[in-house]
């Protein structure tokens, strides 16, 4: 059985939070992480962000320019600049948030929230620790999988442009 469909079946069995660092477990972080405080990345950030990323808000749906965003690119966190999507990856879910099917490798950390009464994968930057959204089970092909990602949380760099340094 491939590796895949062996997570695929232990995650149906745990449930979805399950699947998730277990895909992100392949390959060792290739970045430093950050500790800042969160009095550091409100002064660092536009208060819509850091209350998204920090204080795990959520951006009012069909508000972000990047749903719209079709150039080809990168998606990076927005606090720290870690790529984090390719635009080949971008997909239109029509949940009015950027959606992905899958991310760069080792780039989130996962948990299981319950705040809408009901149990539900969260995905912060594994860098940074900035919240960006929730993972479903309800994505395209390949992956099947849907990062519902906040746009605020997010900066695009077209394919051309060098990609900001990591902030430290």
């Amino acid at each position: 059985m491939k590796r895949r469909h062996l997570l695929s079946a232990v995650a149906g069995l745990l449930g979805s939070a399950a699947l998730m660092p277990a895909l992100a477990a392949d390959k060792p972080l290739a970045f430093t992480r950050l500790s800042k405080t969160k009095a550091q990345w409100k002064a660092l950030l536009p208060p819509e962000t850091y209350q998204v990323m920090f204080e795990e808000g959520t951006e009012a749906p069909f508000t972000s320019a990047l749903n719209k965003e079709k150039r080809e690119g990168t998606f990076i966190c927005y606090a720290c600049n870690l790529p984090l999507f390719d635009s080949n990856t971008k997909y239109d879910s029509g949940t009015g948030w950027p959606s992905f099917f899958t991310t760069k490798a080792k780039v989130f950390d996962t948990k299981t929230d319950h705040l809408l009464m009901m149990a539900r994968t969260e995905y912060h930057c594994a860098r940074c620790g900035g919240h960006h959204g929730h993972v479903f089970e309800d994505g395209p092909k390949p992956t099947g999988l849907r990062y519902c990602n906040n746009g605020v949380a997010l900066k695009f760099v077209p394919t051309g442009s060098a990609l900001p340094a990591l902030r430290v």
